[in-house]
């Protein structure tokens, strides 16, 4: 058995759910015993500023500087600036806020000026004050393309713009066939113990990681964001539905079958801990709500525990 104090965790994660794993893993490991990788599927440019919406959950929230009403955006946030684009025609879809800005104007300056997302989000990091090391999946672009009934929609067209209407027949993934993983990446899954995929969404948060990461060798464990049948927050429900599969935590850890190790149920879906046992997954039941900052650090010690005991 393995000793929680000495693991060394990689956690994949996307925005708000995965943001809060991600703080609470944080809370438990030391930095030098955590790296995060982030999707960076969604990406996208918008007022000619490089926005990474699932990169800078993370950040801020590890910063501590995320809304706690919305888990997305800035604390105390203004929206000056936007409000008066808006009024002079510019687009009003997606909404970025006064500080917001500043983090997307300075990161767009520095990806001109020949920096790489992995060393600006480093920078980034520390002036921040986060001592873990969050890492985007990659240094190049990959954009996450959602295949609709109404023709193929960039992610965030998709899921901001279109507030998630369109039917989904399919994903794909534009430049992951010749994206690297940043630098540090291989090196944190090789050294690790074990890779958790946070609960976030399975097709376009964890998904396009993996395509990016070579084969992980090491011990998975998953903890799933569909509870009950449904999605905490976001679209997986759904796209789940119209891809002709009923919705579940089961439907999950089918979707991650093949790499799984373990996975972590919520105590609603506990009936279900046989049929993914017969998948031969060992299983954790818990409550895996996060509403609170205590609800984070509960549930990353109970995962660590889980690890602890399988390895």
């Amino acid at each position: 058995m393995t000793t929680q104090n000495n693991l060394k965790i990689v956690a994949l994660a996307g925005g708000v759910g995965g943001a809060k794993l991600a703080h609470g893993l944080a809370n438990v490991l030391p930095p030098e015993n955590l790296t995060i990788i982030v999707n960076t599927g969604d990406d996208f440019e918008h007022y000619g500023l490089y926005i990474c919406p699932d990169l800078d959950t993370v950040c801020y929230t590890l910063a501590g500087l995320a809304n706690p009403e919305t888990g997305w955006g800035r604390v105390s946030e203004t929206w000056n600036a936007f409000a008066n684009a808006s009024k002079l025609g510019g687009p009003n879809w997606f909404n970025l806020g006064d500080q917001d800005l500043g983090t997307h104007l300075e990161r767009t300056r520095r990806l001109k000026s020949g920096q790489c997302l992995s060393e600006i989000t480093r920078d980034f990091c520390r002036a921040w004050g986060i001592q873990h090391t969050i890492l985007p999946m990659s240094d190049s672009p990959v954009r996450t393309i959602v295949e609709t009934d109404e023709g193929e929609l960039a992610f965030q067209e998709y899921f901001v713009h279109r507030r998630c209407e369109p039917r989904v027949r399919g994903f794909r993934f534009e430049g992951a066939e010749i994206a690297e993983p940043a630098p540090g990446a291989v090196e944190a899954v090789r050294s690790a113990d074990a890779v958790v995929f946070c609960p976030s969404n399975p097709w376009v948060s964890i998904d396009p990681i993996l395509k990016i990461l070579p084969q992980i060798e090491k011990p998975v464990f998953a903890v799933s964001p569909i509870i009950g049948g449904e999605t905490v927050k976001g679209p997986a429900a759904k796209m789940y539905r119209e891809l002709g599969i009923e919705p579940s935590a089961l439907a999950v850890a089918r979707h991650y079958r093949e790499r799984l190790t373990g996975f972590v149920l919520d105590e609603v879906d506990k009936q279900l801990e046989g049929e993914l046992m017969g998948l031969s997954i060992k299983t954790t039941v818990t409550n895996t709500l996060m509403e609170s900052h205590e609800d984070r650090i509960r549930l990353a010690q109970e995962i660590i525990g889980f690890i602890g005991k399988m390895l």
